[in-house]
């Protein structure tokens, strides 16, 4: 089954995002995969505060994973899967795209801020002549009934 992949942060934009790979999986018959990556820490001599904090982010994503999830299912039918990865965001994300075959397209949020669309939009539409998946930049400022309108 071909899977939208759409990233879980604390981003404003991400639930427009979400909102759009729902939409699209539920009426193209597809799944959505959730992705949500813990950045590098800084202090890794500190292995016991590293360790936990690497749980409680572990934590905050499945709780906040759980919320959406549950919109999907009840709202779309749709079961989404997790996947936490750690390290460079733009670099899991590319990871992630080239380890999942089922992957058919990768979905983000922009940012409607002056200073622009994100660090991972702009990151990944540089690099995205290269990409083995198309990408789909949801605006984050669309209305709710905009994005059901066009899914």
């Amino acid at each position: 089954m071909r899977k939208f992949l759409v990233v879980l942060d604390d981003s404003r934009e991400c639930l427009n995002a979400m909102r759009f790979a729902a939409l699209r999986a539920a009426h193209t018959g597809a799944g959505v995969q959730i992705l949500s990556i813990i950045p590098p820490e800084e202090y890794q001599h500190w292995m016991g505060v590293s360790d936990l904090m690497r749980a409680e982010a572990r934590e905050r994503i499945e709780a906040h994973f759980e919320v959406f999830a549950k919109w999907m299912r009840d709202r779309q039918g749709i079961d989404p899967e997790l996947v936490i990865r750690e390290g460079d965001p733009a670099q899991e994300i590319l990871a992630q795209v080239r380890e999942d075959p089922a992957i058919g397209v990768l979905v983000l949020g922009a940012s409607a801020e002056k200073s622009g669309p994100g660090p991972l939009v702009t990151q990944l539409s540089r690099n995205s002549g290269n990409l083995p998946v198309p990408i789909t930049i949801v605006p984050g400022e669309m209305s709710k009934e905009r994005l059901e309108a066009i899914t």
